[in-house]
């Protein structure tokens, strides 16, 4: 696959939810000037903006369609989803996989996205990407860190995923709301070294692959989870257990910080942990910078990553290296 360099082309598409669930088009325009500061052309799909039903979303048709013409379309370098939501899972049965693999391209989301994220990667064997949507581009403070982590996921064959100064769990996407910052402190429940493919992303949208051609089949993978605002934590608590059960035998554990509307404490999330033998025999670390807080680093599914707790180091491999721009 091809890295991304400056002149490409990004389509942006709406996977699950429209991006007028924050705006629309006008309040998330700044998302689009950064993004072509940058050195990048932005076009939007026909229905990206289309909001066709009760929950902010639109068709399952009209989704594909996006889709399938953001593929096609031999200009385009990277598809970037306009945000999460909660129904991209449902068009895992009518993506055409054979013309994703035919037509291969990066792509990137977060949240939600985790559902076809993982799904492309099981049925092509294509990587795609974990890391800001389009709207992400739009927030100002922490925007450095993310937007260099961005650029070293796509454009770098392999590259170290460092934490952020400090990070967040605000609401970035509204207009002068009040952004607290606390310092990153990434940390770890059990050491070890260890090598492995990247899976998993949005504990509660992974878990839907369960049981389904989709759901990646690796037989060295590290998990990576991470929950979104309001799951409280008992429900990662039986989340995680049922992975694990899919999942037995993880290499390692990657977790991300939880939102504090998740009212997940360290000795909670200690608690959790603790209730699983095999976590105390594989590396796991915890706090890491994706997800439901922000800045976010990206982070590649299907990607070959090396970890070692004792230097707090986690390198991530996805092709051979060649020359890019940035």
């Amino acid at each position: 696959m091809k890295l991304l360099q400056k002149g490409d082309h990004i389509r942006v598409i709406s996977p699950s939810d429209s991006i007028h669930r924050i705006g629309g088009f006008e309040a998330n325009l700044a998302a689009k000037e950064r993004l072509e500061a940058l050195g990048f052309k932005v076009s939007f799909s026909k229905n990206y903006l289309q909001v066709a039903d009760a929950f902010g979303s639109t068709s399952i048709a009209s989704r594909v369609a996006d889709f399938h013409e953001a593929f096609l379309d031999d200009s385009v370098d990277l598809i970037l989803a306009t945000i999460g939501g909660f129904n991209s899972n449902e068009l895992l049965p009518y993506l055409d996989y054979d013309l994703i693999r035919q037509h291969p391209k990066l792509i990137c989301g977060y949240s939600d996205s985790t559902a076809f994220l993982n799904a492309i990667y099981a049925k092509t064997g294509l990587q795609t990407f974990m890391g800001p949507a389009y709207s992400s581009f739009k927030m100002n403070l922490g925007q450095d860190y993310q937007t260099k982590m961005w650029l070293e996921a796509l454009s770098q064959p392999s590259y170290e995923l460092l934490p952020s100064k400090e990070w967040s769990s605000d609401a970035w996407f509204i207009p002068d709301s009040p952004r607290q910052f606390k310092p990153t402190a990434w940390k770890v429940y059990a050491n070890g070294r260890a090598s492995g493919t990247l899976i998993g992303g949005n504990l509660s949208t992974f878990s839907l692959l369960s049981g389904t051609d989709y759901a990646p089949q690796e037989s060295d993978y590290i998990l990576l989870i991470e929950e979104a605002e309001g799951y409280p934590p008992e429900h990662t608590a039986r989340q995680l257990a049922a992975l694990l059960q899919v999942y037995p035998n993880p290499k390692a554990l990657l977790i991300g910080r939880f939102p504090k509307e998740c009212q997940m404490t360290e000795e909670v999330l200690h608690f959790i942990l603790d209730k699983h033998p095999i976590l105390k025999t594989i590396p796991v670390l915890y706090d890491l910078d994706f997800a439901h807080t922000q800045p976010l680093f990206t982070v590649a599914i299907g990607g070959q990553a090396s970890i070692n707790t004792k230097e707090m180091r986690i390198l991530v491999e996805r092709m051979e290296k060649c020359q890019n721009s940035f």
